[in-house]
């Protein structure tokens, strides 16, 4: 996914009230941008950062400006450069995985598929993509965007989610569970806005019931996938698939 317009660097002053944050622009002037993450962004908060904004051309936007990218310490010790980017607008993930099933990363998803966004499921939710398949067969996909490494973790490098408690996640994998008892096919994609890690793992300690409904899930036949993305002030693409770690 190609970021249009082009980006601008700033310096990233605070992050808070989960959208807002206080950036300081080339020109030196402050202004406040809209930060589009719900989590906590644990790692992606620290103050005097480079980042990366875009300009929205809509006259009507309270904030005109929107966080999109963070300069951090790449995870890999033995990697050039020192630094790598990571994505923290939670908004765009659903755009990055339509392009990974187009472009056949999801090799368990048939070639010649109907996408359909968004689409009324369940109690009340959307699904983020209901896929038919040419046999006419429904899969069920759920996106999450993950940003988090922890230089605490066991193993290097493990990418994990979600950083916060989030209830609407665990509701989403229980309405996946329904997805397969009702003898269809339900995807979780993980969708790593970096690509200094080499496995997933959920967050056990930050949210345990949302580790739960996960175990219970892959238990019930909800397929787990993770694909890593390289991030770029041009864009963020999928890569490559990412090994899941089912017990951290």
């Amino acid at each position: 996914m190609k970021f249009h317009p082009q980006l601008f660097s700033a310096t990233l002053i605070k992050r808070y009230k989960r959208f807002l944050a206080d950036v300081i622009l080339p020109d030196n002037s402050e202004i406040t941008v809209h930060c589009p993450n719900p989590g906590a962004m644990l790692g992606l908060n620290k103050p005097g950062s480079k980042i990366w904004i875009s300009k929205s051309d809509n006259p009507k936007r309270k904030l005109a400006y929107t966080f999109e990218l963070i300069e951090i310490e790449n995870n890999k010790n033995n990697k050039t450069p020192a630094k790598t980017l990571v994505g923290v607008n939670t908004n765009i993930a659903n755009k990055i995985a339509r392009e990974a099933i187009e472009a056949g990363i999801l090799s368990s998803i048939p070639e010649h598929s109907t996408i359909i966004p968004e689409q009324k499921y369940g109690k009340n939710s959307r699904i983020d993509f209901l896929i038919k398949t040419p046999n006419d067969d429904l899969i069920y996909l759920e996106v999450k965007s993950v940003t988090l490494i922890r230089s605490t973790s066991p193993q290097s490098g493990l990418y994990e989610f979600p950083d916060s408690v989030t209830k609407r996640g665990t509701k989403h994998l229980e309405e996946l569970i329904n997805v397969v008892q009702n003898g269809h096919r339900a995807i979780m994609l993980f969708l790593t806005q970096r690509d200094d890690g080499h496995k997933f793992a959920i967050a056990k300690d930050i949210d345990p019931k949302y580790f739960a409904a996960f175990t219970q899930a892959h238990l019930a036949g909800v397929e787990m996938v993770c694909i890593q993305c390289k991030a770029s002030n041009e864009g963020i693409f999928p890569d490559k698939l990412v090994e899941i770690i089912l017990e951290p």
